[in-house]
């Protein structure tokens, strides 16, 4: 579905992807960690064309992003759903109305009705009744307004949803709660889902594979239970951070939460 062959970015002198191959499976959870300023938004940024390579291509549903033409590069990206870290929330926008705009900006020839429905349908699937559709998200706690971003990028029904940082500025608990509705999210909905994320706990109980940026390039990528065990010393001290390690110093994968 997503294939990066050799993709290279730079911004004035800062050379920021170098080299990226990456294979991206439909239906399946992959997640991209690394330290900050290791290429993870930008490389996400290039999934969907906002940016393009300076050398090498990006392919998603059969498109080459770096060469589509605007009106092509507009049709694909309806086919993508985004989780923004912050939720990018609209401020003077209801919580209904935040999670219609993708249905108003992109399928206007839905009634009201049908509009209304799919927004309380949205709102019940990232576990917040659909009577909130009335709430100023000026109210909402960091995890709800996580939610109703969640909400806003499923309504349109994508066939691939990104996450930036879906746990960053939440507390272990509010943490907890989002990785189960990943979990539980991705046996729903069948949808091929990215994240890029530093929460090297979360990644693990959601991600069936998981790759890690450095300096640019992508150094190990493969499904999670053989990432853990990755000899790269910087993998290893990576993870050290978060996991437990067996008697033998192999890294134990956490359980998945209790949904």
């Amino acid at each position: 579905m997503i294939e990066l062959r050799d993709v290279h970015k730079s911004f004035g002198s800062a050379h920021v992807l170098r080299g990226v191959s990456l294979d991206i499976p439909m239906g399946a959870c992959t997640a991209l960690i690394g330290p900050s300023g290791t290429g993870k938004s930008v490389l996400l940024k290039h999934l969907v064309g906002l940016h393009r390579p300076d050398r090498g291509s990006v392919r998603c549903f059969g498109v080459d992003m770096g060469r589509a033409s605007e009106a092509t590069l507009l049709q694909t990206r309806k086919r993508f759903g985004m989780l923004f870290q912050d939720g990018a929330l609209f401020q003077s926008l209801s919580v209904g109305e935040n999670v219609a705009f993708p249905l108003r900006h992109h399928h206007g020839d839905l009634a009201e009705t049908e509009i209304r429905q799919r927004v309380a349908r949205a709102l019940e699937q990232v576990e917040l009744a659909p009577a909130s559709a009335e709430r100023s998200v000026t109210d909402l706690s960091g995890g709800e307004r996580k939610r109703v971003g969640l909400a806003r990028a499923i309504v349109h029904r994508p066939e691939v949803l990104l996450f930036d940082e879906p746990n960053s500025g939440l507390d272990p608990v509010t943490s907890d709660a989002i990785d189960k509705l990943i979990l539980r999210l991705k046996g729903e909905l069948g949808m091929t889902f990215v994240i890029i994320s530093h929460d090297i706990l979360g990644v693990m109980r959601t991600a069936d594979q998981v790759g890690m940026l450095h300096d640019g390039g992508l150094i190990a990528y493969g499904p999670t239970p053989a990432f853990i065990q990755d000899e790269s010393p910087l993998v290893r001290a990576f993870l050290s951070r978060s996991l437990r390690r067996d008697p033998d110093g192999h890294f134990l994968l956490p359980s998945p939460p209790e949904l």
